[in-house]
């Protein structure tokens, strides 16, 4: 079955950086849509950043300039890279895989917390 697996989230300081992996099995990367979401306390979960099987991404407003997606394939990892971070991107962060269908898969989570 498809399992995803998040990592790398922790504590960080403002104006800090972290990179998140998701660790994928069951799935074949050329089939389905990887993105990563985040949801904060008494918030809706929002989406972050995507990349198509094709290598195409896209980026929330909020983060565009300061996050990176990437990965994906042979690696049958996807990573999440967090620069110049904010009090306000505080929250869980989860890997999501989707197909064209809409056959949608989550992982667990990984906390991320900015603050001094």
């Amino acid at each position: 079955q498809v399992q995803l697996v998040e990592s790398g989230g922790g504590l960080v300081q403002p104006g800090g950086s972290l990179r998140l992996s998701c660790a994928a099995s069951g799935l074949l990367f050329r089939f389905y849509t990887m993105a990563w979401y985040r949801q904060a306390p008494g918030k809706q979960r929002e989406l972050v950043a995507s990349i198509t099987s094709g290598g195409s991404t896209s980026y929330a407003d909020s983060v565009t300039g300061r996050f990176t997606i990437s990965g994906g394939n042979a690696k049958n990892t996807v990573y999440l890279g967090m620069n110049s971070l904010k009090p306000e991107d505080t929250a869980v962060y989860f890997c999501n895989a989707k197909t064209a269908g809409g056959h949608s898969y989550w992982g667990q989570g990984t906390q991320v917390t900015v603050s001094s």
